[in-house]
């Protein structure tokens, strides 16, 4: 399975064209949206939405990443093995908390380069036959150098802030609900909210945080926009009173 996580968004052409690039070289093969709305540019709430999702799918699952607002520049490309899973995508700190977190791993620079790619969309030229190539089977090894680790390496502790927001307005955090004292309430603004276990719980337009499906702290408002009531957007802080 070849797991697509981007910020390329469902209406634009570039998910498409790195699908045909997928379909092309390894027909037949699983290749799954698992998000492609991730923060525009944003590396570092998607490195920690990333390590909330992967674990959500099997063991051997391929992970084609591209959030890479430094195509073109200087940056790297990388494989990491990740406790069962891997990642094809840019060193730029995307791949670096699932790295961080993972008890079993390695990484590898990608040195191959295609006869033709273009400055600005390395997710199709680039990663996607790569990724493509790991699916399919063994590459040549001479595509790939060994790395201690990644270059860029971000924080994978638990991020204070606001990392995704979805259609209906619930704000995602990138705290893991474990982490949080079970009575605590969170920090949004000038404004705190109490814990409860989910929706039916509260009252109509209640907003409230709780602990969401993939393991984090989720801020949301029953048939509400939490969003809207408290004025979140990816990047808004959120925080522990006293902590």
């Amino acid at each position: 399975m070849i797991v697509l996580f981007t910020d390329f968004g469902a209406a634009d052409p570039y998910v498409g064209q790195m699908k045909a690039v997928l379909h092309r070289a390894v027909p037949g093969t699983p290749v799954v949206d698992g998000l492609n709305d991730a923060p525009d540019f944003g590396i570092q709430p998607a490195a920690h939405l990333l390590a909330a999702l992967a674990p959500q799918y099997p063991s051997g699952s391929l992970f084609l990443a591209v959030v890479d607002p430094g195509v073109g520049g200087p940056r790297e490309a990388i494989v990491v093995d990740a406790d069962g899973r891997r990642f094809v995508g840019p060193d730029n700190g995307l791949l670096s908390v699932v790295w961080q977190r993972a008890g079993r791993r390695r990484c590898r620079r990608i040195v191959w380069r295609p006869a033709s790619m273009s400055v600005s969309f390395h997710g199709r030229d680039l990663f996607a036959p790569v990724a493509a190539a790991l699916a399919g089977g063994k590459p040549p090894a001479r595509w790939f150098t060994p790395l201690r680790k990644p270059a860029v390496l971000i924080d994978a502790a638990d991020l204070a802030q606001i990392i995704y927001v979805d259609h209906y307005g619930n704000a995602m955090t990138g705290m893991r609900a474990a982490n949080i004292p079970r009575g605590a309430r969170l920090r949004v603004g000038n404004r705190t909210v109490s814990r409860a276990e989910t929706f039916s719980a509260t009252r109509p337009g209640t907003v409230f945080w709780y602990a969401n499906s993939i393991g984090l702290a989720e801020i949301a408002a029953n048939q509400a926009s939490a969003a809207r009531k408290l004025g979140l957007r990816v990047g808004s802080r959120v925080g522990v009173p006293g902590r």
